[in-house]
């Protein structure tokens, strides 16, 4: 009876010790794989669903406008419709661009004498750079910012289209008086001004070489072209176009070859050749040229005349001119869409953005409340006034 009693007792005695260790092994070890896969899979999820928050940006073809009263307008490119607004003050945006992921958008603010950087994603203002007084035009290149500004000028509202300054001959005004424009050179890493050069006066466009070696400006007041190296800023020449014109616009050919600008005040284009900087062809336009671009393809050339409220196509390579397309009041810049179907214009006393079908020309739609709508660049980048591929 006792040996029968200890047979059945040690068991039992021995059994927490020998038995449960190696099911609360199993147990543990499958819990610790439950939970290390369900902590895996959060994680993952996390991250999947912060990659796509951080680049809803680029989810679908995305439109940007500053308007001078509003903010930055944002359209949405597959429904045609402005989505939202990006405030950034009463700040009087003009001139912007893109960086090559199209996560940060650089506005140049014309009453806060500096450059906004905004997050795409959120729309929030994440840095402010000063540049000095009155900045206009903003192009990205290489890593950095070229903003246009200056010094010379007074604030306030834009002049009426078709107003002259001075005695109301075209080109003639004080501008010989003033000092110079500047082109401030942003470090895109830092967003640090590194260097400001010395332009001519009232600075337009921005244009770089092919090889992106070289930077080119228009000057508006002293009728010329100036050129510098790319990342220095040093001063490379000069180029005298004719007096009176006020050249505005600037865009390399798609072969690199031919600079086209226009001449605001003669209504007229001219095209320079980007070696030896000798006007080839001077073509006539309508009334105040101002923004110019080449087609997606290159085989045909826009030009945007605000003063007569129309954006004109020519021939890209024999410059013939082929049509005229009405649009609205005070229209400077344009862009295509990133699939090169549609022609966005952003038209300045109309208040919006027109809508034309890039091969047939014909108006499709008006995006309005765009109060003093300057200047459009898109995401997938494309060809425009402002910005080429």
């Amino acid at each position: 009876m006792l040996e029968t009693r200890f047979r059945i007792t040690t068991p039992r005695r021995f059994l927490p010790f020998a038995v449960i260790p190696a099911v609360a092994t199993s147990v543990t070890t499958s819990v610790a794989t439950s939970v290390t896969t369900a902590v895996t899979t959060l994680a993952t999820a996390v991250t999947a669903i912060a990659f796509a928050t951080s680049t809803a940006w680029a989810a679908a073809p995305t439109a940007y406008v500053t308007s001078e009263k509003a903010g930055v307008g944002v359209i949405d490119l597959d429904q045609m419709s402005l989505t939202k607004t990006f405030p950034v003050g009463a700040d009087g945006p003009r001139g912007l661009s893109l960086n090559k992921d199209g996560s940060r958008l650089l506005v140049a603010n014309k009453n806060t004498g500096d450059m906004a950087v905004i997050d795409t994603a959120s729309g929030q203002v994440v840095q402010r750079v000063k540049i000095g007084k009155n900045p206009e035009y903003v192009r990205v290149h290489n890593g950095y910012a070229y903003v246009t500004y200056e010094p010379g000028e007074e604030g306030g509202p834009p002049a009426a289209s078709g107003a002259n300054a001075g005695n109301g001959k075209p080109g003639a005004d004080d501008d010989a008086s003033k000092p110079p424009a500047e082109i401030a050179i942003v470090d895109m890493k830092t967003w640090h001004v590194i260097r400001s050069v010395t332009s001519g006066h009232e600075t337009e466009g921005i244009e770089f070489s092919r090889d992106g070696k070289s930077m080119l400006v228009t000057n508006e007041g002293d009728d010329t072209i100036s050129v510098y190296q790319a990342r220095t800023g040093a001063p490379v020449r000069t180029v005298k176009l004719a007096a009176g014109g006020r050249p505005r616009g600037i865009r390399l050919s798609p072969d690199g070859k031919v600079y086209i600008v226009t001449l605001e005040s003669l209504s007229k284009f001219v095209a320079v050749d980007a070696h030896t900087f000798e006007v080839l062809k001077t073509v006539d336009t309508k009334l105040g040229p101002y923004g110019v671009a080449f087609g997606p393809n290159g085989k045909r050339l826009f030009v945007a005349a605000a003063r007569d409220k129309t954006v004109q196509v020519f021939d890209g390579h024999s410059y013939e001119h082929i049509a005229d397309v009405p649009v609205g009041q005070r229209c400077w810049h344009f862009s295509f869409t990133p699939d090169g179907t549609k022609l966005l214009v952003a038209c300045g006393r109309s208040d919006a953005v027109y809508v034309l079908d890039a091969q047939n020309y014909q108006p499709i739609k008006q995006i309005g409340e765009l109060p003093l709508a300057w200047g459009i660049v898109t995401y997938p980048a494309s060809d425009g006034s402002i910005e080429s591929r």
